[in-house]
């Protein structure tokens, strides 16, 4: 559903929105930030500023975005018309608007929404298929997994914002080389690249979500950094797979980017290889099919404690895009309430592991270096097999379409420490 609010034209009187890499007046995404000094309240990001909601007559209120997710697409669609007629060149509004913007930077920001559920999904194929491999060499994918989009309940409480620090956790570990488990930090710590589904309106318990009206329930997409212990992970997932290895933490980027901001890069799924079997008639859908997948370029950085001390940019690690997807959006909606399960406002969904074809995209160090077998150089002549204390860890997206401006996701960062997550 393209429109005015898509004109690749268009300029905004906030002077650092115009050409922004990731919030242009095109982009107006939403979150929950708190100026210096004050509580956490709606905000909506256009370059380098955030527009405080409070300003806007009818827009969201409080210190979560709950309610307005809860509400559907018609009210976000009027939002954004709203303040793109209100933020761009030439508005009267501009003097009434202005005393309420605040610089970005000087800003805290929070979760945009509490989380009542996580759910994880499976749906990068790539990753699948490399992860399978290395245990699996003559059959890495699982007869069903090209049937059903595979995905377990994580943990809601250990997800946080952009910006702050993750603990090394502890667990169970048990390597090949040793004869017991013993128990104590994580000794292969990894990053998983995702995206995050953010839901809207739920459905009530017992009342599927068809395949056709799936895509209403989505609010928007967010990064989302699944942190994996995989020493943990390799002892504790059998039979029923993760546990403490992924409820230490996960982090997200702040800023939901709606599904009218992502309008002009949605695509067809990508059509499946020859002998892969056509999705059971509950998950397939012809205007899903034509254009529910995203065209995104997801990037992962690592820049050292040494790198940081010595000015070294960072460096990056992979470059993957969200239409290596196996599954769209929707048919994990419709999948998760097949059964009857009841999705809620705010409910947060991750996608798996966005890993590309070859290894300059791979999603995950456990694909990069081979399970920690081909340690990686860095600029700095370190090398690393997985994270250690100190690396910061950064996710960036972006999308970009001819007759279209760019638009990003802001970043999804946090580093590795051995001393009290933040």
């Amino acid at each position: 559903m393209l429109d005015s609010t898509h004109d690749e034209h268009l300029r905004s009187w906030v002077a650092s929105a115009n050409g922004h890499r990731d919030f242009p007046i095109q982009n107006l995404p939403l979150g929950i930030f708190s100026p210096p000094g004050g509580a956490p309240r709606p905000g909506v990001a256009i370059g380098d500023m955030i527009l405080d909601l409070a300003a806007v007559p009818d827009g969201p209120a409080g210190a979560t975005l709950n309610a307005f997710l809860a509400s559907g697409a018609s009210p976000r669609r009027a939002l954004r018309a709203r303040l793109s007629e209100a933020l761009r060149d030439g508005s009267a509004e501009r003097a009434q608007l202005e005393p309420h913007l605040h610089e970005a930077a000087a800003c805290t920001m929070h979760l945009p929404a509490t989380i009542g559920d996580y759910t994880d999904f499976y749906a990068g194929i790539h990753h699948a298929n490399n992860v399978g491999r290395q245990f699996r060499p003559d059959n890495p994918l699982l007869p069903n997994y090209k049937y059903v989009p595979i995905g377990y309940h994580g943990r809601a409480s250990s997800i946080g914002v952009s910006g702050g620090s993750v603990l090394r956790p502890s667990g169970q570990r048990k390597p090949a080389t040793e004869t017991l488990p013993s128990f104590g930090p994580c000794r292969n710590l990894d990053y998983e690249l995702e995206l995050g589904i953010w839901i809207g309106p739920g459905n009530d318990l017992g009342s599927p979500i068809p395949i056709g009206e799936a895509e209403s329930h989505i609010a928007g997409l967010c990064l989302l950094n699944d942190w994996s212990a995989r020493d943990i992970q390799g002892w504790e997932y059998q039979p029923l797979g993760p546990f403490l290895a992924k409820s230490f933490a996960t982090t997200l980027s702040p800023w939901i980017v709606t599904p009218e901001a992502l309008a002009p890069f949605r695509i067809a799924q990508a059509a499946r290889p020859e002998g892969d079997p056509t999705p059971l008639d509950y998950l397939l859908d012809e205007a899903d099919q034509a254009h529910g997948a995203y065209d995104i370029a997801l990037e992962v950085t690592i820049a050292t404690r040494a790198m940081r001390d010595a000015g070294t940019p960072a460096h990056r690690l992979s470059l993957s895009n969200a239409r290596h997807l196996y599954w769209t959006a929707a048919q994990m909606v419709a999948h998760h309430a097949s059964g009857g399960c009841n999705l809620r406002p705010g409910d947060l969904f991750g996608t798996g592991t966005i890993s590309a074809p070859d290894e300059s995209g791979f999603g995950s160090l456990l694909e990069t270096t081979n399970g920690g077998r081909k340690p990686i150089e860095l600029p700095s002549g370190e090398t690393r097999r997985f994270l250690e204390d100190g690396d910061e860890v950064v996710f960036g997206g972006r999308c970009r379409r001819d007759g279209f401006a760019p638009i990003g996701f802001g970043a999804c960062r946090a580093i590795v420490s051995d001393g009290p997550a933040t």
